[in-house]
């Protein structure tokens, strides 16, 4: 008779406290939409912008300045400082209602009936839940509430470069956050797949997800913490080679290198210095030596001697040694790193400063950003020495209109997020000469290193063959298909279908151009592509056809991968199917999928597989 009160009153009290916890949990839900609707809005405010003049004299899109300038600073500045306070209590707020989540589903009673057969696997999920959220919160707010509580108060200093000062003093913070959040999310795999009670399997399934999405945003703020202050010249001044990647002509690292600038950067303080067109760099060539692997690869491109084909590999770090050796050889000036960005990336930044405008009054805007230096800028301009000035003028539009935004710190959130995207997207790419900082960076694929080691790999890369600028107008899709292990391997499938979707008639002479001067007939729209292959380490290929028929190849290595490559011709207004038809290493993991940044991004289909016995 004890035994069964003992029992009703264990029961009664995990009924009881699990309900508490039930209802702490949903509190501290609750409390996370609201900062992530606060992060929402701070990243979608309206930059508002007025014409006005640069220091250089271009037109662009401005702050209004004198008094009203100062209020509306002032009023930004105020309206941050309540958001962030807004944000500090929300984040104490989930704090405690997690940490009371767990304490409620600590102790005897529940540590007892967890262990029971069957009727115990709902009740160690709820324990592991809770214990796994109030972790995650305990790790991640304090470092996120300690930098908004130094940037909020009357001892608030605005810009970049007193955020960046914040983000190195939490640095050991955040990347211990990190590491505890890849903790839980692997913990949070191995809870059994179902708990019986519909209720439990939901917060599982729930918590496991918000995991998969908040771990890599977290290693990502680790990295940022661990290097970018020192990147932005919180040590000392930095400067940086820039190339604006022209992605309507494909190059290994996303597009031809177009306009560039020269950024120097003291504790957060942006200035561009210079500006160039790339008809600057082509009779340099630097002397670098990137390895015998390389040379066998690329040497009949010339890389190295000549400009446009300075990127042909996709591994970011050679090109960036060549343009930062190039820009030394042309003026006597080292730079401790190289950065690359394409149009898509403009358009992303523009969104959240709000419009520039061009010298000749064109506005520039996140919805023509794209557009006016890849297509426009073609159709308006005959004269090539025009165009290019005004692509030049595109880029130093754009590159002014955010230097004023980041003065701003009502617009500093949405730019931080912005960037956040850009990156995500692998559209900016950094690479430091500092070999320690280079280090950390290729752990992230903000290096834009192409990665080694073994597992499965999927890498599709274009270069432009015609010459011309039909890029603008090509899709491509990666389909990744496994069969079942055999004593040999595992058989893949890999096709690449691409799609040029020029229009045969009406496009400027410019852009339709055969530079490649072929042998046989085509008409304007006809596009030519060197399409290469990047195979998981240890694959060999066993055959490869276009629209069912074989074709011929090259096939090298680099980084470790297999690379085959296979000469396109594609008509416009027209498809091609390659099949790669592999055999690669046994694995049960899906494949990494390397993502060229081009104007369309690529889609992907990777298939499920039956799991490798043994």
């Amino acid at each position: 008779m004890g035994s069964a009160l003992l029992c009703l009153a264990g029961a009664s009290w995990i009924l009881v406290t699990g309900l508490l916890a039930r209802d702490e949990l949903l509190s501290a839900q609750r409390e996370l939409e609201v900062l992530r609707h606060m992060a929402a809005g701070a990243a979608g405010k309206p930059a508002p912008a007025a014409a006005g003049k640069t220091a250089n004299g271009s037109t662009a899109g401005v702050r209004a300045t004198g008094p009203q300038a100062a209020e509306a600073r002032t009023g930004d500045a105020k309206n941050a400082d309540a958001l962030m306070t807004d944000a500090r209590t929300a984040m104490r707020s989930v704090a405690e209602h997690t940490a009371r989540a767990h304490d409620l589903t600590t102790g005897p009673a529940w540590y007892l009936a967890a262990q029971l057969p069957y009727f115990g696997d709902p009740i160690h999920t709820v324990r592991e839940v809770a214990y796994m959220t109030s972790e995650l919160t305990q790790q991640m707010l304090p470092p996120m509430e300690r930098v908004t509580a130094e940037h909020t108060g009357p001892a608030r200093q605005d810009g970049l470069g007193f955020l960046l000062s914040a983000l190195g003093d939490a640095a050991s913070d955040v990347r211990r956050a990190a590491q505890v959040t890849a903790a839980m999310r692997e913990r949070a795999h191995g809870l059994p797949p179902t708990a019986w009670l519909p209720t439990v399997d939901q917060a599982r399934i729930r918590l496991t997800r918000q995991l998969d999405r908040i771990t890599p945003v977290m290693s990502d703020a680790a990295l940022a913490a661990r290097v970018l202050p020192s990147l932005l010249g919180t040590e000392n001044p930095r400067r940086y080679f820039v190339v604006f990647q022209n992605t309507a002509e494909a190059r290994g690292t996303g597009g031809m290198p177009g306009a560039f600038a020269v950024l120097s950067v003291d504790e957060g303080q942006l200035r561009f210095e210079t500006f160039g067109i790339d008809t600057m760099m082509a009779d340099v060539s630097p002397s670098v030596d990137l390895g015998a692997e390389y040379t066998a690869r690329y040497a009949v491109m010339d890389p190295t001697g000549t400009w446009a084909n300075s990127n042909v590999s996709p591994h970011f770090p050679y090109a960036a040694r060549i343009w930062a050796e190039a820009w030394r050889e042309r003026s006597g000036q080292r730079v401790d790193g190289a950065i690359a960005v394409d149009p898509n990336a403009l358009a992303r930044l523009l969104r959240a400063t709000g419009p520039g405008r061009l010298p000749d009054g064109t506005q520039l805007t996140a919805d023509n950003a794209v557009d006016l230096v890849e297509l426009t800028g073609y159709v308006r301009y005959a004269d090539n020495v025009q165009r290019k000035s005004f692509l030049l003028d595109v880029a130093r539009t754009a590159a002014n209109t955010l230097l004023r935004a980041l003065d701003d710190p009502g617009r500093l959130p949405g730019l931080l997020r912005a960037t956040y995207d850009v990156v995500k997207e692998e559209r900016l790419k950094v690479w430091s000469v500092r070999n320690e900082e280079q280090r950390v960076l290729e752990e992230h694929p903000l290096s834009g290193s192409l990665p080694t080691g073994p597992g499965p790999f999927a890498g599709l890369v274009v270069n432009n063959a015609a010459g011309g600028k039909l890029d603008y107008y090509l899709d491509r899709e990666l389909r990744w298909t496994p069969g079942r292990c055999t004593p040999e391997g595992r058989p893949v499938t890999v096709q690449v279908t691409l799609t040029n979707r020029a229009p045969t008639s009406g496009l400027p002479a410019y852009i339709t151009q055969r530079g490649d001067k072929p042998r046989y007939p085509t008409r304007p729209g006809d596009n030519r592509l060197l399409v290469s292959y990047y195979a998981s380490m240890g694959a060999r290929l066993q055959q490869v056809t276009a629209d069912g028929r074989p074709m011929r190849l090259g096939s090298s290595f680099e980084r470790g991968h297999a690379v085959y490559t296979v000469d396109v011709e594609l008509p416009a207004q027209q498809s091609r199917t390659l099949t790669f038809q592999l055999m690669e290493p046994v694995s049960d993991r899906a494949p990494v999928v390397w993502r060229q940044p081009l104007v369309t991004p690529l889609r992907t289909q990777v298939e499920p597989y039956p799991a490798c016995s043994g």
